[in-house]
């Protein structure tokens, strides 16, 4: 995996961990983490409990260890790494942000119109 999509794919995990957090729980602390990638170095601030901090970094690691030169998407990976019950949290992460997202960029075009 090239490093740009290492980067794009640690960045979407930040941001729709970070929305589930802040909407699920409470007691976020703010950490910073480093990553490497191919030689570069990723320095990560996360805003998250310690349930989601733990989740992410597990996300991290996979992630850092994918075997794929060109990464498919996990639901779909021949082989996939992640645990099952860990594979579960994500997909539950992934769907709430992704449609909380979604929703919020379709409220600012509907704002937009009415401007």
């Amino acid at each position: 995996m090239t490093i740009n999509k290492f980067e794009t794919e640690i960045s979407t995990l930040k941001k729709f961990y970070e929305v589930y957090c802040k909407d699920k729980h409470i007691n976020q602390e703010s950490k910073t983490i480093t990553l490497i990638y191919n030689e570069k170095i990723f320095s990560i601030e996360l805003n998250l409990c310690e349930e989601c901090n733990k989740a992410i970094n597990y996300s991290f690691i996979k992630l850092q260890n994918c075997p794929h030169e060109i990464k498919p998407r996990c639901r779909v990976c021949p082989k996939p790494c992640y645990e099952k019950q860990e594979w579960k949290n994500t997909a539950k992460v992934m769907k709430y942000s992704a449609i909380k997202l979604s929703l919020g960029k379709i409220k600012s075009r509907i704002l937009k119109i009415f401007d």
